[in-house]
């Protein structure tokens, strides 16, 4: 009796721990000319793909299916990513929280005119 109540506690704990998700990749591709603002820059963002080159392959096609002709990959990550842009500067950035992410894009653009452009996480 007591096999049969640790067998069914032990399956209730299963049942409310979350499931650890898979690892899975993500990209942001961008089209992005120098003197272009950062509201005006175009995007395709790709999460939940097994390798980061499937993600990049993604992003760039989603970024080519809403319109922009210059698409390229610019960040490719397992968590977060993001890609910051003024006329003049862009960065990119990844991390393990989209706050990370961006506060990595920011720093890197390293202008104050910097701003979000795109962030995504898995």
């Amino acid at each position: 009796m007591r096999t049969a109540r640790a067998i069914c506690l032990a399956v209730c704990f299963l049942a409310f721990v979350p499931a650890t998700p898979g690892l899975a990749a993500g990209a942001i591709a961008v089209d992005d000319e120098e003197g272009m603002k950062a509201g005006d820059v175009g995007y395709g963002t790709a999460t939940g793909y097994s390798t980061r080159e499937a993600a990049g392959a993604a992003a760039l096609k989603n970024c080519r299916d809403e319109g922009n002709g210059n698409c390229k990959v610019v960040v490719r990550f397992d968590t977060c990513g993001a890609y910051a842009g003024s006329a003049d500067y862009f960065g990119i950035g990844w991390g393990e929280s989209q706050r990370a992410a961006e506060s990595a894009a920011l720093e890197q653009c390293g202008n104050n005119s910097c701003r979000i452009v795109v962030s995504d996480c898995e």
